[in-house]
């Protein structure tokens, strides 16, 4: 796969949508706005094989198909909602590639606004074998707005408890399939706050898709990177390169979506991805394409 245009904007489709069950109008208004820059790119590479997709926000929301008849209609682009085990079977084949060739496995997780899929994914040839997949109904933006950013460290480990718990359940449910081993398997992590994380860990003063996608991490180092971003104020935040104002509000609440995670597959190594949902879809594409 040769990436030659790659476009991604912040859009917070799903802001509000936790307390109101609706997508709002100023979010959609972003969406759209981001769609009309999409369309216009694929016209531009003359691009015929297309696929469109939304997620937790269009799953929650009761007014979703507003969004889907504006996207249609202003930016000629037709979306559809899919569900979240499609979700993870596209997040898992877009990042099968990555699964470190001495290990038997991975638990690929995807932290997105709305929702937090967690996959446990083994490779057998060039397919992904999805052991177990789940999704919880929270991610970074939900997470934001139920419990507000934190301020004190007090907050973060009732965040970070919160999530644990939940997570725990999960892995209750893979034990019923087999023994996840944590010495047999790595954490890969698919979403903006691993890539930032990841970024900050690096040193980077701006993000450099090149050195993030597919390196290697130490949990104990990424930790302490979410141990720092946990407790320094706003401010400093959004100073940090790889942060930025946008994502100085949500890194905090993927920070606890991530430490909680570790707390129940406490693996020694994380491979970070820069691809998932994406990359899974292109993959499809290009072989429909071929067929």
């Amino acid at each position: 796969m040769r990436i030659v245009d790659s476009f991604s904007r912040i859009v917070r489709l799903g802001e509000g949508v936790a307390a109101s069950g609706v997508l709002g109008e100023a979010a959609m208004n972003r969406t759209v706005a981001a769609l009309k820059v999409c369309a216009g790119r694929i016209d531009r590479f003359g691009v015929r094989h297309i696929r469109a997709v939304a997620t937790e926000a269009c799953r929650q929301a009761a007014n979703a198909q507003v969004l889907i008849e504006r996207a249609a209609c202003e930016a000629g682009i037709s979306l559809s909602v899919i569900t979240a085990a499609e979700e993870a079977r596209l997040a898992a084949l877009g990042c099968l590639p990555l699964i470190g060739e001495e290990y038997d496995g991975a638990l690929v997780f995807d932290i997105g606004g709305g929702s937090t899929e967690t996959i446990w994914l083994k490779r057998e040839g060039a397919r992904p074998l999805i052991v177990h997949f789940a999704s919880i109904s929270l991610g970074v933006m939900s997470l934001a707005e139920i419990s507000g950013v934190p301020g004190r460290p007090e907050r973060f480990a009732a965040m970070r408890a919160d999530l644990r718990a939940r997570f725990e359940a999960v892995r209750r449910e893979m034990e019923r399939k087999g023994g996840f081993d944590v010495a047999r398997h790595h954490l890969l992590g698919t979403s903006g706050t691993v890539t930032t994380l990841a970024g900050v860990a690096l040193g980077l003063p701006r993000y450099v898709r090149a050195r993030v996608d597919s390196s290697w991490h130490a949990c104990a180092d990424v930790l302490k990177v979410v141990e720092t971003l946990a407790a320094l104020p706003r401010e400093e935040r959004a100073r940090l390169g790889c942060v930025g104002q946008e994502r100085a509000d949500l890194i905090v609440p993927g920070c606890a979506v991530f430490a909680a995670i570790h707390d129940v597959w406490p693996c020694t190594r994380l491979r970070v991805a820069d691809r998932g949902l994406r990359e899974g879809i292109l993959r499809e594409l290009m072989a429909e394409a071929r067929r």
